[in-house]
């Protein structure tokens, strides 16, 4: 839950930089890049787990990290953000798919009612009926994003398994480690204009430093929302977990309403409702 909240305010810190002229790319590239940073010396002291599970550490970055953000402004570039940011949330149920037919484990009920009771939340807080247009390249960049998001729980979870289990601290650090240096290339961060964050920028009315958004975004919604996230995931089912995580939405829409004066009607109280109804169901079913 604590990283589920964290997650969940990314989008309010981020937007003020946004409409103050940073693009959604190099936002994105500046929330990877800042807090891979903060993580050098627990990536320092972790160096082992270079050696002991490479793989889990590389596909935690492409996937976990760069997939999931590069897929999901991908997509939000082609069809509303409400209907990407829903099919990205149809991870938990991919998720399932995959433990039950790919890893051929047994998947509670709970869980699955949990999950498909999250994804019907998420449709109302999203209010997905709105502004639905079926680009087919913009719906599959979501399923990518979902993809990868099923990625995060599987390899977070992978890495405490086997004969060489890797510290999840370990997973976060190389994993925004090697998520910063592809969105490096593919962002090209060197082009963006790094003077806004010198700067002020507007919240709800209210003017504010720049660095003060930027700072909750790298040290908040990205350090402390990946570290708790991957620790969780390793107590935890990936499934369970995965639905858990729906709680991001519904954090957002709360933070956007309070911080940034967003109106919060009927559909995003049923919606957060359910989510949070899903997310009980599965925790009860893990």
């Amino acid at each position: 839950m604590v990283s589920a909240f964290a997650f969940g305010g990314s989008g309010t810190a981020a937007k003020p930089l946004i409409e103050a002229g940073l693009s959604p790319l190099h936002t994105v590239w500046l929330r990877v890049a800042g807090a891979a940073a903060v993580l050098l010396p627990l990536a320092w002291k972790h160096r082992a787990a270079v050696r002991q599970r490479p793989g889990v550490l590389i596909g935690f970055g492409l996937l976990a990290v760069a997939g999931v953000q590069a897929c999901y402004f991908a997509s939000i570039s082609r069809i509303p953000v409400g209907v990407a940011l829903l099919i990205e949330y149809l991870g938990p149920p991919l998720l399932l798919g995959y433990v039950k037919f790919v890893q051929r484990k047994p998947v509670g009920r709970g869980a699955t009612i949990g999950a498909a009771v999250a994804v019907a939340g998420l449709a109302c807080v999203v209010e997905v009926w709105n502004g639905l247009r079926f680009d087919a390249l913009g719906v599959l960049f979501g399923l990518g994003a979902a993809c990868c998001q099923v990625g995060y729980f599987v390899l977070a979870d992978a890495g405490r398994r086997g004969d060489r289990p890797v510290d999840p601290m370990a997973v976060s650090a190389y994993g925004l480690l090697i998520g910063a240096l592809v969105l490096t290339v593919a962002t090209r961060p060197w082009e963006a204009d790094w003077s806004v964050l010198t700067g002020t920028v507007t919240m709800n009315g209210h003017a504010l430093p720049a660095a003060l958004p930027a700072a909750w975004m790298v040290l908040i919604a990205t350090v402390l929302a990946y570290l708790t996230g991957v620790i969780a995931v390793q107590h935890l089912s990936p499934p369970v977990a995965g639905v858990v995580a729906n709680l991001e939405a519904v954090v957002a829409t709360v933070l956007a309403w309070i911080l940034l004066g967003e109106h919060l009607g009927t559909p995003q109280i049923l919606g957060g409702t359910l989510v949070l109804a899903g997310a009980f169901a599965a925790q009860r079913g893990k």
